[in-house]
């Protein structure tokens, strides 16, 4: 028969471990869903009429979770736009330069043409010119977001010799992104004319050429 173990010869329980403290240990779940809802609320309410209650409710969340991630709202905002910048978009790598502008229009409308995204864009554009630190993260995360992609569509038509070793970097970006974004985000065109993405693909493929 067993012998029943005594209390001596029980394993002695592993000590738990307690985070430093006055550390709060914040939930990856919990900021994800904060994120979205600061998309969310923005898109319903604007920035002005925006408040951390109405993210917390929105979230799940109560107001004490946003406020041990971010001060104020100003901060939430300007947290999520300038992470915009750092997610960027997929490089085309098609082979040629008109069918790489081609992919990056494809992309680029969809997601400028995305309900949250068409409510949010022109309302912090409205609020940048009236608060600098707004201006500066709207400006990071429009400029930088497709920078790199542009830069890498101009590079390899360079590579390819479709386009001179010489163009100007921050032109061809205006000329790449300045004509949807007007169309999408300024005068907020309610839907694409038939073959506007492949008439803008190839003429702004001719005007790279000619820089």
């Amino acid at each position: 028969m067993l012998e029943r173990m005594t209390n001596a010869d029980a394993p002695e329980p592993r000590p738990r471990r307690r985070a430093p403290a006055g550390a709060a240990v914040l939930r990856e779940d919990v900021t994800e869903a904060i994120r979205t809802a600061v998309f969310e609320e923005l898109a319903a309410v604007g920035y002005a009429r925006m408040s951390i209650e109405g993210i917390a409710r929105r979230a799940g969340v109560g107001k004490t979770a946003v406020y041990r991630r971010w001060r104020s709202k100003l901060h939430v905002v300007l947290d999520v736009v300038s992470a915009l910048a750092v997610q960027g978009l997929p490089a085309p790598d098609t082979g040629s330069l008109e069918s790489d502008l081609r992919l990056l229009y494809e992309v680029s409308s969809r997601a400028l043409r995305h309900p949250v995204a068409s409510q949010i864009l022109p309302d912090l554009q409205a609020e940048a010119a009236r608060n600098p630190e707004i201006a500066e993260a709207v400006q990071k995360a429009l400029r930088e977001g497709q920078d790199g992609v542009a830069k890498g569509i101009v590079t390899a038509a360079q590579e390819r010799g479709e386009i001179g070793a010489g163009v100007d970097h921050a032109l061809a970006l205006d000329l790449i992104s300045g004509p949807l974004y007007w169309r999408s985000v300024v005068i907020r065109s309610p839907k694409l004319p038939k073959g506007y993405l492949d008439g803008l693909s190839r003429a702004t493929a001719q005007a790279l050429r000619a820089l």
